[in-house]
């Protein structure tokens, strides 16, 4: 089904609407990543997508068996992507998008053909509307760290791609957009394991708002983000359950250009970031003993990041980025997310890219340090330590 379906998004190319200023142009690339680690790490598609080092686990001897060295090469990046013009509809240019990657979907699917964005656009002459699969918000298209890892920041840059409807207002070298999304390949962590369901059965899709400003080279926004779930449809006791948990999140950001020294910074403050790829999650504020219902509660997180690079075909670049566990407001009974026994991580990563023609060879040292230690009552983390893990990746593009 998989070959199956590699075909007919190939085969599409031959299709055209009769005028030639219409169809799809394909363009991607192919990039085969070699990747060194220090130690084991927390991460997806065996290793190629970097989170962060992972913890200690020692023997009956106190060695510490995550202390082992891992080498991989994969080629699963590689990128195939289809941008489509239409005719004119409802007054406005039209246009799209389909684009996927060998990534696969889990991790038992490596190499397995996945959409990544599918969208079609409208675009008036100070409106465009957006519809289909894309980048979340909080993934700014035109402000992100331009590292050589696929993690592109994660988890201190969100990270998440999701269908959404998406309109956009122009006011000059200002836009306003408003967005309304769903989840489907990054989605919530909840008590039947990690899902789309938690946010379909709440009904309320994930909302957003942002403004961006742009002016010669210079991006500055804000963003602010709404997001509710339903954990459970019914308690173990067979009592409905209507308790939802909300989350808050915000961001700012900004990018400035000099000749060729572009710097790039971010921050981000928010609750229940689980489905980015971020530190955080919801836990069970009180149970009901004789009904079995449930209240919850986010837990909140701050990150902070910053990319700086220069050069064209000897391109250099240096990522830094922090986060923060700052636990829940109050004390949790449980809890649901990612990196509970995780106080903070930071990385640090220079990388340097040789750009000739189309082809494109590049290498980054990553650095990524994760304090682990006991979560506590109000989920936070007491008593942590750093351990730490080297990446030394190598990767060789070819664009087309």
């Amino acid at each position: 089904m998989k070959r199956l379906v590699f075909i007919l998004f190939i085969c599409i190319s031959s299709l055209y609407a009769g005028d030639s200023d219409f169809g799809i142009h394909f363009s991607g690339f192919v990039k085969t990543d070699l990747m060194l680690d220090s130690r084991q790490t927390v991460a997806a598609r065996e290793g190629h997508y970097l989170l962060y080092p992972a913890g200690e686990n020692k023997d009956q001897n106190g060695d510490d068996i995550n202390a082992t060295p891992n080498l991989n090469m994969l080629a699963i990046q590689s990128r195939l992507k289809g941008d489509i013009t239409g005719p004119d509809a409802f007054g406005a240019k039209t246009g799209g998008r389909i684009e996927a990657a060998f990534f696969g979907t889990t991790n038992s699917d490596v190499n397995g053909f996945r959409l990544r964005h599918a969208f079609l656009t409208l675009d008036w002459e100070h409106t465009s509307l957006l519809i289909g699969q894309f980048w979340h918000p909080m993934f700014v298209t035109s402000v992100f760290p331009g590292t050589v890892s696929f993690n592109t920041g994660a988890p201190f840059q969100p990270f998440s791609r999701n269908p959404q409807i998406r309109l956009t207002r122009h006011f000059g070298k200002t836009a306003l957009m408003l967005a309304a999304m769903e989840q489907r390949d990054f989605a919530s962590s909840g008590p039947q394991g990690t899902g789309s369901m938690y946010l379909r059965n709440a009904a309320v899709p994930n909302l957003h708002a942002q403004v961006q400003l742009q002016d010669d080279g210079m991006v500055l926004g804000v963003g602010a983000d709404f997001k509710m779930l339903n954990p459970r449809l019914s308690t173990p006791y067979g009592t409905k359950n209507e308790n939802r948990v909300t989350s808050l999140a915000g961001l700012a950001y900004a990018r400035f250009k000099l000749n060729d020294l572009v710097w790039k910074v971010e921050g981000i403050y928010g609750q229940n970031m689980t489905d980015h790829l971020m530190l955080g999650g919801y836990g069970v504020e009180s149970m009901n003993e004789e009904t079995g219902l449930e209240t919850y509660i986010p837990t909140n997180m701050f990150s902070a990041w910053t990319d700086i690079s220069t050069g064209n075909r000897m391109a250099m670049g240096l990522f830094a980025g922090v986060t923060k566990n700052l636990g829940a407001s109050e004390d949790l009974l449980s809890f649901w997310g990612r990196g509970s026994d995780i106080d903070m991580i930071y990385r640090v990563s220079p990388r340097v890219m040789w750009n000739s023609g189309s082809t494109r060879l590049a290498a980054e040292l990553e650095y990524t340090a994760a304090s682990y230690g006991t979560m506590a009552s109000d989920g936070s983390v007491d008593d942590a330590e750093f351990v730490g893990n080297l990446r030394l990746l190598l990767a060789a593009y070819y664009f087309f």
